[in-house]
């Protein structure tokens, strides 16, 4: 039997986790999330997720730190980060992106590390 529900979400009213993302829609094998307003930051420690993520820039500049390369994310960009790639983020200006996950990354703690 198929899935026929229909999810919405209202970003004003998503849960908002540790790092300060907001979880979107999420579904069996896929979630969305936001990252609204990143402030510029100094490159963190790098970390290594067991999902896969791709993600689209709204608006800002940052720097994806990914496995010894480093790619410059503009307005319009898009990226991946593949499941267990050591990687972070140097946000150069305020910065706003959806990402999707597969699996989902999820609101209880999962991609809190």
């Amino acid at each position: 039997m198929t899935d026929t529900s229909v999810k919405k979400v209202d970003s004003a009213y998503s849960p908002k986790g540790q790092l300060g993302q907001k979880y979107l829609a999420s579904g069996k094998s896929v979630s969305m999330r936001l990252w609204e307003n990143e402030e510029p930051n100094e490159v963190k420690e790098p970390a290594v997720r067991e999902y896969e993520t791709v993600g689209y820039v709204i608006n800002g500049r940052a720097e994806l730190h990914i496995e010894g390369q480093v790619v410059v994310l503009e307005p319009g960009n898009s990226w991946v980060v593949p499941k267990g790639a050591s990687h972070t983020y140097k946000i150069l200006e305020s910065f706003t992106a959806v990402e999707a996950t597969s699996p989902p990354a999820q609101v209880h703690g999962r991609d809190e590390d």
